[in-house]
């Protein structure tokens, strides 16, 4: 548990620091002046101040934040402060530092994916029949396991995945396929068959396939800079759909909101993926990166997502929003994130002593 703890500590303090830091450092560029700099809420525990700024390490270690001159509309700040004032900077400035936050998380994904990349190559999955379903298309037109696809219709297959889409355009018409087998190619056309199966979601779909399975076996595609930069932005895309997709369906009820996890079970994966070595941690810290950029653009106040919906409302009817509607809202969003937290919790308790 040791290690859960050590690794969670890590994790969370890597994301917080990165989090606000984009809101301080974009601060600091378009002129306003940063009264403190913390990781973690509660009571000081350490800090210096350097200049006007506090930098402070708090107690409670959930979080943190950047107490900016003037955030709040209604402070009272000295005259000679009025340039430095947050609010007193233009609507696409203030938006700016909103947006910094998530947007270094983002970016942080990215770095983190573009060094796995250029310093371990893309692995690629080889079109490498592992196993053949009985009774499927690909049994009965005779593919057996260890045939290596090249072809389909004619397209060059290369990896696995390339393969699989032909399939699932095919519509279900027959398809010319080439194989390796024996260091001759084989032709034979197979028609896909529609059949339900469930998707990452646990959903039931229909989907095309033909009954085979990938031995595993693995290729590795050395990237230059600009095709690992590439990569990397992809795959913190292809998470930043993913996570966007979950939301969705948990606020829908397709997903139990049994599956959401908090501080415990991020400590236990976190221990893990620390055991299996550090690549795979910091593996980890980029898909909690992109997870807590998406969180936090939702526009729920109190998060960054709140306060892009609050200046998107001045930015509509040209003045900032009404203090007290404003207070209503925050306590509304502190409510809110209040019972997700002992959701989590209860989640994670459920977990720890029940499965």
């Amino acid at each position: 548990m040791s290690t859960g703890i050590i690794s969670f500590v890590i994790v969370l303090g890597v994301l917080i620091f990165v989090h606000e830091f984009g809101h301080f450092i974009v601060a600091k560029l378009v002129g306003v002046g940063v009264e403190k700099f913390s990781l973690g809420f509660g009571p000081k525990i350490i800090g210096k101040k350097v200049g006007m700024t506090d930098y402070m390490i708090s107690a409670i270690p959930l979080g943190g934040y950047v107490k900016m001159v003037g955030e709040a509309p209604d402070s009272e700040i000295d005259a000679s402060q009025i340039p430095h004032s947050f609010s007193h900077k233009s609507l696409f400035r203030r938006c700016l530092i909103v947006l910094a936050g998530p947007g270094f998380n983002f970016l942080l994904a990215v770095v983190i994916f573009f060094a796995f990349f250029q310093i371990s190559g893309l692995p690629i999955m080889k079109p490498e029949v592992g196993a053949v379903q009985e009774g499927m298309p690909a049994h009965e037109a005779g593919v057996i396991a260890g045939d290596r696809i090249v072809a389909v219709d004619g397209k060059p297959v290369t990896r696995w995945d390339d393969m699989a889409d032909f399939i699932k355009e095919s519509g279900g018409r027959p398809s010319k396929f080439e194989l390796l087998r024996n260091q001759a190619i084989i032709s034979m056309r197979i028609t896909p068959e529609l059949v339900p199966s469930q998707n990452i979601f646990g959903e039931t779909i229909n989907r095309y396939v033909i009954g085979i399975t990938a031995s595993g076996a693995f290729t590795i595609e050395r990237l230059n800079p600009f095709e690992a930069l590439a990569q990397g932005v992809l795959q913190t895309w292809q998470l930043t759909e993913l996570t966007v997709l979950s939301i969705g369906k948990i606020l829908t009820g397709t997903i139990s909101a049994k599956s959401i996890g908090g501080p415990i079970l991020i400590a236990q994966l976190a221990g893990e993926q620390a055991k299996a070595g550090m690549a795979s941690l910091i593996f980890f810290i980029a898909v909690l990166s992109v997870n807590l950029a998406v969180i936090n653009l939702l526009p729920i106040p109190v998060l960054d997502g709140g306060h892009l919906l609050f200046l998107l409302i001045e930015a509509v009817t040209r003045r900032p929003v009404n203090l007290k509607m404003r207070e209503v809202a925050q306590q509304v969003g502190i409510f809110v994130l209040v019972v997700l937290m002992i959701f989590v919790f209860y989640n994670d308790i459920s977990r720890v002593l029940f499965d």
